[in-house]
């Protein structure tokens, strides 16, 4: 739940960096979520902003606090949604500041329709925005009271039977630089996946629900008969 002083934070530099970036990225990442339902689960910046990137034909938004079009008021882990009705999923830092991030995930999970598609966004914890905001004790960033690597993430999803699709580093410049001093196209955002990838501020991780397979037991409508196979005796028929 984001109070009053962590929605002011997206209207400070680094909070407008950080939506401008993440925008950009989500809109990438989301634009194969086809299908009728899109849901952003947690608030972050402007309502469904975020998710609406997917190409759904209704977008909403669940949080103990939503507000506005599309909300639904919610605890994270009690999703008032039908099991299986949902395309694609949004978690925007959600995890961060749940106390039980694994069960949402559970419930995610149990939403989404097979090959559904769930979307993640985290603050690496060891990079310079995760530093930073070590060093301020946690003030730094809203409401992150646990920074979650991407390593334990991808253990969870493949622990709930998701295949991740994607995964990606940005958020490389440096969260006390003004805004405007590197933006999503220039050099170090392009060239920071591949060179300094453990120091990105932020990543994105995509994956799919798997379905699995069942193998079908067909129907023993009869038991075969047992044919004995003995040894022919000899007649006298062909005897000379």
């Amino acid at each position: 739940m984001l109070n009053a002083q962590a929605s002011d934070w997206f209207g400070s530099r680094p909070g407008c960096t950080l939506l401008d970036f993440e925008s950009r990225v989500l809109a990438e990442a989301l634009s194969d979520v086809v299908g009728f339902e899109m849901l952003q689960v947690g608030r972050w910046g402007e309502g469904t902003r975020l998710a609406s990137h997917a190409r759904a034909q209704h977008h909403w938004l669940v949080a103990p606090d939503a507000a506005g079009k599309g909300a639904i008021r919610a605890d994270y882990d009690a999703l008032p949604i039908a099991s299986g009705s949902i395309e694609g999923v949004l978690l925007p830092h959600t995890l961060e500041h749940a106390a039980n991030p694994h069960e949402i995930l559970r419930e995610v999970e149990r939403v989404l329709m097979g090959e559904g598609q769930i979307a993640i966004c985290g603050f690496n914890p060891y990079g310079p925005w995760g530093l930073r905001n070590r060093l301020s004790r946690g003030r730094f960033l809203p409401h992150a009271e646990r920074l979650l690597g991407e390593g334990r993430i991808r253990d969870w999803l493949r622990l709930l039977g998701f295949e991740v699709t994607l995964s990606q580093r940005f958020l490389f410049v440096a969260p006390w630089r003004r805004r405007g001093g590197a933006d999503h196209g220039s050099w170090i955002e392009r060239r920071g996946p591949d060179l300094f990838a453990p120091l990105s501020g932020a990543y994105l991780l995509k994956a799919r629900k798997r379905v699995r397979a069942l193998t079908p037991i067909r129907p023993v409508w009869h038991r075969a008969r047992v044919v004995k196979v003995g040894v022919a005796e000899p007649t006298t028929r062909n005897a000379a």
